[in-house]
């Protein structure tokens, strides 16, 4: 056996799962996958595209499109404060993601690793959770459980496999009554059999299967890679030479014969005698192509069955079903697999949610947006046909309507949609639907080449009915440009109301900056920085558009975290600090004009000044002045804002109009009365 220069036939089937105890954590997997069991899943998912499929579409799936509240109306009328701060983490969960974009890891996860993990950072009162961040399973274990069998410490590291390197950390363990510690690691997961710490994937039972699709995979590319690949024996009549010259012979052939380069290549030898040429010896394997292709259904077919998967389709895996039979099959196979394997691992994300949610007090119901992956072959008018209001509602996710609810058929027939509302091809049509909504008349539009009507004597009055005047105010608000760069912030003290800051200091910036350009038209020096009041003129928007806009500013509705939140319900306030929009000052002062906050002016009064008294008596907020750069086209020197804003934070304290008496920069719960007329 000696003379036997490599034969190389080992087996290879997945590592046992198993927690070994014995250090300060547990470790996960055994033999060759030492504490790294979840690693060996990883590099499953990475070597075979079966497998991989599956686990792509079965997280996406599971993430759906997006994560929403139930009954949200609701919540606006009756739980304001949870639903703004649970909106609030629904957007920024950790600073860089949303709380979808989080969940979406945490499904793959899910589905991956059989759990996930959940960093959870509390803020310095410990009362709430303020960041979300996900952490993979790959880099957690588990320490060892307390008196109570209970785990209290997780460890984590950025590689186990070389944990000299990479030291693990400890955290503690998520425990909504235990907050000693600043942040927790939630590890959760559906049940394991014969697992007490560890969660293990749904699809176990399909490793080696899987393990087989990347042998095979490996098989195919090392038969393009080799030119001999193992598939030949090679025989030297001319006497056993020593090791060393077995290996050096090896090297030469492996060198010169193997590759894909050199597949194809004759092999020419010489010798002095015909008995002692080397021979060479095919290892044929009869029908090998049948067997591999035998091969590859029947393991996609066992990949299939672990995940319990009832149609490759569903996952984008072609197979040989009939056209006909496809939209039947997807259909029952989406529907099966909906609700027996993706339903429950949502439900469990949703239940982990719902604790994080109580420790902040938000706990409104949530849910996630499925992704349906099919179509059905029939129409609307024939599902209707067929199925009941109960059954519909069930199919569309809507909950059964009460005994006395009903739902209206539309009588009307529209011809097609205008900015999401209806039109008719005849005027009494739409003044029937004006009345229905409230308003009356109509108003006509070109729709298609033909002349259609619409309900409502105007467009702004069709759209903007319902809203109050508040909602079309937000609406019309901006956003923060992407290219706008932030350079100043600072809390408006005694800047007037008549004061226009923006213009002011680009003013000063057109001064200071030779342009490139010339003959541009300077504004007249005696309406310099003063804002107008005319009704409609909107004028605050940087300098004259023959100007360059260097500097933007804007306004914040800020709140003023540390006067007492007891009793703060406001819709007002709430609904401004929700829509998250920056103000110009001509806006605000707008505002005054109009009855976004009725009620709350002198002696119950429709208006009043929103820029000096914000929301009202005891309200918390005040105005934060925000300074951007914006461009700095065909300036010819740099511009020092520092100076620039100084200058004009100058001028807005000396401005010759009498001051706030640094009124706007408190919130009203701060002045005399809280901001009432007379003591409460």
């Amino acid at each position: 056996m000696e003379n036997i220069l490599s034969v190389n036939l080992s087996s290879s089937t997945s590592p046992v799962i198993e927690e070994v105890r014995g250090k300060d954590y547990i470790e996960y997997g055994t033999e060759e996958w030492k504490n790294l069991y979840p690693q060996f899943l990883i590099d499953l998912y990475y070597n075979s595209s079966t497998h991989a499929a599956i686990i792509n579409a079965t997280a996406e799936m599971i993430a759906g499109d997006d994560i929403v509240i139930d009954d949200e109306e609701e919540a606006q009328e009756n739980n304001l404060d949870k639903l703004v701060k649970l909106k609030n983490l629904f957007y920024n969960a950790n600073g860089k993601e949303t709380l979808h974009e989080v969940l979406k890891k945490v499904a793959f996860d899910f589905k991956l690793q059989g759990g996930f993990g959940l960093h959870l950072i509390y803020n310095r009162a410990k009362t709430e959770i303020v960041e979300i961040y996900h952490v993979p399973c790959e880099r957690i274990r588990a320490g060892k459980p307390n008196a109570m069998g209970v785990v209290d410490t997780y460890y984590v590291s950025a590689d186990w496999s070389n944990t000299r390197m990479n030291r693990p950390t400890p955290i503690a363990a998520f425990d909504a009554y235990d907050r000693t510690s600043a942040s927790q690691l939630l590890y959760s997961g559906l049940y394991s059999p014969n697992m007490d710490i560890y969660h293990t994937p749904d699809y176990i039972a399909a490793n080696n299967w899987a393990l087989v699709d990347s042998r095979v995979s490996e098989f195919h590319l090392n038969n393009i890679s080799n030119g001999f690949s193992g598939s030949y024996m090679i025989n030297f009549s001319n006497g056993v030479p020593t090791q060393e010259e077995r290996l050096a012979i090896e090297r030469s052939l492996t060198d010169k014969f193997t590759s894909a380069s050199n597949s194809g290549k004759f092999v020419l030898t010489f010798s002095d005698d015909k008995t002692r040429t080397p021979e060479i010896f095919p290892i044929s394997v009869s029908n090998a192509d049948k067997q591999y292709l035998a091969l590859q259904e029947l393991l996609v077919q066992n990949i299939l069955t672990g995940h319990r998967v009832t149609s490759p389709m569903l996952m984008g895996i072609k197979n040989d079903t009939g056209l006909g039979n496809n939209a039947d099959e997807l259909n029952n196979a989406a529907n099966f697999y909906l609700n027996t394997v993706v339903k429950p691992f949502q439900s469990h994300i949703l239940k982990v949610l719902a604790k994080i949610f109580k420790i902040n007090n938000m706990d409104l119901s949530v849910s996630f947006v499925q992704t349906k992956p099919i179509t059905t072959k029939f129409d609307m008018e024939t599902l209707k046909s067929v199925m009941t209001q109960a059954e519909i509602r069930e199919e569309l996710g809507l909950a059964p309507l009460e005994e006395d609810e009903v739902v209206e058929e539309d009588e009307f027939n529209e011809v097609g949609m205008i900015d999401g509302k209806p039109v008719y091809d005849t005027k009494e049509e739409a003044i029937a639907y004006a009345e229905r909504l409230g308003c009356s008349g109509y108003h006509e539009h070109e729709y298609e080449g033909n002349t259609v009507y619409m309900a409502c004597e105007s467009h702004d009055e069709l759209m903007n009915f319902g809203k109050t005047e508040l909602d079309v105010f937000l609406e019309s608000m901006e956003d923060i440009p992407k290219d706008w760069e932030l350079i100043d912030e600072e809390k408006v003290e005694d800047e007037h109301e008549d004061f226009d800051f923006e213009q002011s200091l680009n003013e000063f910036a057109n001064d200071k900056t030779e342009l490139a350009s010339t003959g541009i038209a300077r504004p007249n020096a005696k309406t310099r920085g003063k804002i107008s009041k005319t009704k409609g003129n909107n004028n605050q928007d940087g300098v004259n558009k023959s100007f360059n806009d260097y500097y933007k500013v804007r306004y914040v509705y800020a709140k003023d975290n540390f006067l007492s939140q007891k009793g703060e319900t406001r819709d007002f306030c709430k609904l401004m600090t929700l829509a998250k929009k920056i103000y110009r000052k001509q806006d605000i002062i707008n505002m005054g004009s109009k009855p976004v906050n009725a009620g709350w002016g002198a002696k119950g009064a429709a208006t009043y000044s929103i820029w000096f008294w914000k929301g009202g008596g005891n309200c918390h907020h005040f105005w934060l002045r925000q300074i951007y750069k914006t461009s700095l086209t065909n300036a010819k020197s740099n511009i020092s804002s520092s100076q620039l804003i100084g200058y004009t934070k100058a001028k807005s304290e000396g401005f010759t109009a009498q001051k706030n008496d640094n009124k706007v920069a408190k919130a009203p719960k701060r002045m005399k009365n809280n901001g009432f007329l007379n003591p409460r």
